[in-house]
C-alpha cells in the first residue's frame, strides 16, 4: 500500500516493478518543527504518513514518502502560488539546492526509515524563463516550486545523487527497503 497521493510516485513505482494494490493518502501537518533541519522534516513526515495510514491498514505492508527541497537550512515550500514559485525560483537561480526524501515502510511491527538527499545545480534564470515556467503550471504543488521531470530540466546544470530522489522518491533505496521487507517486485522475477 502506497500512503501518498502523489501520482508520481505511483509512476516510479512501476519502473521498479511495484504496484501498490491501494493508494492512501495520509492526512497530517506538514509544518516544519521550530529550527527543524531539512532531513529531519522529510525523515519525520515519511514516518507519520506511514505510520498513519498503518494504524489503519494493519494487514498491509505501507510505504510512504516526503521530499523536501532547501537552500542551505531554508526549507522551501510545496508552491500554491505563482508568488511562491517565483520567489522559490529565484532563490535557487544560480545556486545549489538539496533535494530531502525521506522514505519509511511498515511492515507490522517492523518499520524502516531513510532519508536520501540529491544535490541540484540550476543555473541562473532570466526574469522571462522563470514566467514563461510558471506559465507551464508545473510548478503547482511541487516542492521548491518546480519539477525536474518537466521543462524544468533544462534549468539544471548539474546533479549529485540520486535523480528519482529529486523527482519524489529514491527507487533504489526504496527497492532495498521493499526487499528487507520480503518483498518481490516484478524486476526481481
Amino acid at each position: 500500500m502506497l500512503a501518498s497521493a502523489s501520482p508520481r510516485r505511483v509512476d516510479l513505482l512501476a519502473q521498479i516493478g511495484v504496484t501498490p494494490t491501494l493508494i492512501k493518502a495520509a492526512n497530517i501537518d506538514e509544518t516544519p518543527r521550530a529550527r527543524e533541519v531539512p532531513s529531519a522534516l522529510a525523515k519525520r513526515l515519511a514516518e507519520a504518513k506511514a505510520q498513519s495510514v498503518a494504524a489503519q491498514e494493519k494487514q498491509s505492508l505501507v510505504l510512504a514518502a516526503d521530499t523536501v527541497v532547501a537552500v542551505g537550512r531554508r526549507i522551501l515550500p510545496k508552491t500554491e502560488t505563482a508568488d511562491a514559485a517565483r520567489q522559490c525560483l529565484a532563490l535557487m537561480s544560480g545556486r545549489g539546492h538539496r533535494v530531502h526524501s525521506g522514505v519509511c515502510l511498515i511492515d507490522g511491527e517492523q518499520q524502516w526509515l531513510r532519508c536520501v538527499t540529491s544535490r541540484v545545480q540550476m543555473k541562473r534564470l532570466a526574469r522571462e524563463e522563470i514566467e514563461a515556467y510558471l506559465g507551464s503550471g508545473e510548478w503547482q504543488g511541487k516542492a521548491g516550486g518546480y519539477a525536474i521531470q518537466g521543462r524544468a530540466a533544462g534549468f539544471i546544470s548539474q546533479i549529485i545523487g540520486s535523480y528519482s530522489n529529486i523527482v519524489g522518491l529514491p527507487l533504489f533505496e526504496t527497492a532495498n527497503l521493499l526487499q528487507a521487507a520480503g518483498y518481490r517486485a516484478a524486476l526481481n522475477d
